[in-house]
C-alpha cells in the first residue's frame, strides 16, 4: 500500500507542545502510533486523525485548477467549411493536411455508427458526400487517418468510434441537416 503523506501545521507551537504534554500526562501507558496521530490532529484543531486527512483531501480537490474548456480555432474551421458547399457536399480537397483531417472528421460524421459496410457501400456514400471525383482518395485517407476500419481483404469497413477534436466537432455542427429523399433543398 502507497504512503500517503499529509501537510502537518499547527498555528501555535506553544499551544501544540501544551496540548501534546497533557495528552500525554493523562495516559498511563506509552501512546501507540494512531494514538498519536490523533493526539497531533486534536492540537492541530482537528476532531482526530481522519478528520484531518477528510480536511485536507478537501483542500486538495478545491485547489485543483479547473479543466479548461477545449479550444476550437474558429478560423481554421472557417476556411475547412468553405471547402463544403450549400449543400454539405465537399466540393474541393483542401491542400493543407490539418483542413484534410477536419473534413474528413466531418465525412466520417456521416456514416452510420457501429455497422459493417462493404466497400461498395462506402464508395457510393463518399460519392455522395463529395463533388470533386475521388472517393478513393477520400477512402484511403479516412482508413489512414483510423477514421475507418478495414478487413485485410477490404471487403468490410467500419466507423472507428473515437471522440472528434474541438475543431472537428465544431465543424460537423455546421452541417447542413440531411435532406429526406425526393425532395430537393430548393423547396
Amino acid at each position: 500500500m502507497s504512503r500517503i503523506i499529509h501537510a502537518y501545521e499547527a498555528p501555535d507551537l506553544s499551544a501544540l507542545a501544551r496540548t501534546i504534554k497533557r495528552e500525554l500526562d493523562a495516559r498511563a501507558e506509552k501512546p501507540g502510533h494512531v494514538e498519536i496521530l490523533n493526539i497531533l490532529s486534536r492540537a492541530a484543531g482537528y476532531r482526530n486523525y481522519q478528520h484531518l486527512k477528510a480536511a485536507r483531501a478537501a483542500e486538495s480537490r478545491m485547489a485543483e485548477p479547473l479543466a479548461e474548456a477545449p479550444v476550437v480555432d474558429f478560423q481554421k474551421v472557417e476556411v475547412a467549411a468553405r471547402c463544403f458547399d450549400a449543400a454539405g457536399e465537399l466540393a474541393r480537397w483542401p491542400a493543407k493536411t490539418s483542413l484534410q483531417q477536419l473534413c474528413l472528421w466531418r465525412l466520417w460524421s456521416e456514416f452510420p455508427a457501429g455497422e459493417e459496410m462493404t466497400e461498395r457501400q462506402v464508395n457510393d456514400l463518399l460519392k455522395r458526400r463529395h463533388a470533386f471525383g475521388d472517393h478513393a482518395l477520400l477512402r484511403r485517407e479516412m482508413v489512414n487517418q483510423r477514421l475507418l476500419s478495414r478487413t485485410a481483404d477490404c471487403r468490410v469497413y467500419r466507423r472507428v468510434e473515437r471522440q472528434p477534436p474541438p475543431d472537428a466537432l465544431a465543424l460537423i455542427r455546421l452541417a447542413p441537416s440531411p435532406v429526406p429523399k425526393g425532395q430537393d433543398r430548393g423547396s
